[in-house]
């Protein structure tokens, strides 16, 4: 008899509630997240505190970003740039963990982080296109009127996350706000796959993220999958309008010590004649933060799965993993790469 194939619905969370203080739906909210994140890995979040408008200015901006002729997003590439933010080319990385011999993903980015001095771990300034060219000409500002809205909205998911625990509602502030942080606002452009073709066009590979917490904002030509791993089936994330698909990566993960899910998921492009645009923020948070099992989610009598990790050595050696299977190569701070050798003498010791 053949395996039914289950029908996977992401569950979808109305946090307008949380946002104006009422107690009872904190509650509500925070069981949702709980049942979500334990069960999928992923959510939908709306009735959030980013507007409309500013959704639809920057979707504006990204698109004639992405429309601009390749040599002149090419002066501002990431391979130019320290602290690698700027212009992604098109298979400029390879994020498949299923399939060893997959191709590269087929979508090109932009990306910007706070500004920074060069220093620790992608930390530094960003780049940004020349505002003379066509559309560019409030395109920094509007992008960062963005990050800034994003921003705000990840630390409100992470009080959330941090009452779905049943710990203080303010755990992880220092952790999401940090000024030092490694948070990553990147849009990417998928080119169409025209209805002719043979086969949909891989985006992105199979891959859960590595970091700590994602909020997506998607337009509405749809393409994220996300893998039910007891059947090994895939699943469609259907765009809603305004809505962010909101999910937790590996470090979360590690330090709920496996009681909430980083779910594998991917993008396959539709067979379509329309291009496909969206926008990534990952807060990665502080990168001197240990992340151990939190209280709570360790059972009694068990000990916790893993040991301690720093958030910036497991950064590091994950942008090195996949932007590596791209050709592109990550360097390490010098100063994290001694201090990785004492670590290594110190253990051997």
């Amino acid at each position: 008899m053949a395996t039914e194939v289950p029908t996977v619905k992401i569950p979808i969370v109305d946090i307008s509630g949380y946002l104006t203080g009422d107690q009872a739906a904190k509650k509500a909210c925070a069981a949702e997240v709980r049942d979500a994140y334990e069960n999928q890995g992923f959510l939908q979040i709306v009735g959030h505190s980013v507007s409309p408008d500013i959704q639809a200015r920057f979707l504006a901006a990204v698109t004639a970003f992405f429309k601009l002729p390749l040599e002149a997003k090419k002066r501002i590439a990431q391979d130019n740039s320290p602290c690698y933010r700027g212009y992604e080319r098109i298979a400029g990385q390879k994020l498949d963990e299923l399939d060893d011999n997959a191709t590269e993903d087929q979508k090109e980015g932009f990306s910007i982080r706070p500004e920074r001095p060069l220093g620790r771990f992608l930390a530094g300034p960003n780049q940004w296109p020349d505002p003379s060219l066509p559309g560019m000409s409030t395109f920094r500002e509007t992008y960062m009127e963005y990050f800034d809205a994003v921003h705000s909205l990840s630390k409100n998911v992470f009080r959330l996350i941090a009452l779905s625990l049943d710990l203080d509602e303010k755990h992880f502030d220092e952790f999401a706000a940090d000024p030092d942080g490694i948070c990553l606002c990147r849009s990417h452009h998928y080119p169409p796959t025209p209805k002719d073709a043979t086969g949909r066009t891989r985006g992105v590979g199979a891959h859960t993220d590595f970091g700590a917490l994602t909020l997506l904002l998607q337009d509405t030509v749809g393409g994220l999958e996300v893998l039910h791993k007891p059947t090994g089936t895939w699943h469609a994330v259907p765009p809603i309008e305004g809505a962010y698909v909101c999910n937790i990566g590996d470090l979360m993960q590690r330090w709920t010590n496996d009681r909430y899910r980083s779910t594998m998921h991917r993008v396959i492009s539709p067979l379509s004649n329309t291009d496909r645009y969206s926008c990534a923020f990952f807060n990665d948070g502080k990168l001197d933060q240990i992340v151990e099992a939190l209280p709570g989610c360790v059972p009694e009598g068990e000990k916790a799965k893993y040991g301690p990790l720093k958030v910036e050595d497991h950064c590091i050696k994950r942008y090195q993993q996949s932007y590596g299977a791209g050709g592109t190569v990550i360097e390490a701070p010098v100063k994290t790469k001694m201090e990785s050798m004492i670590t290594t003498q110190q253990v051997v010791a």
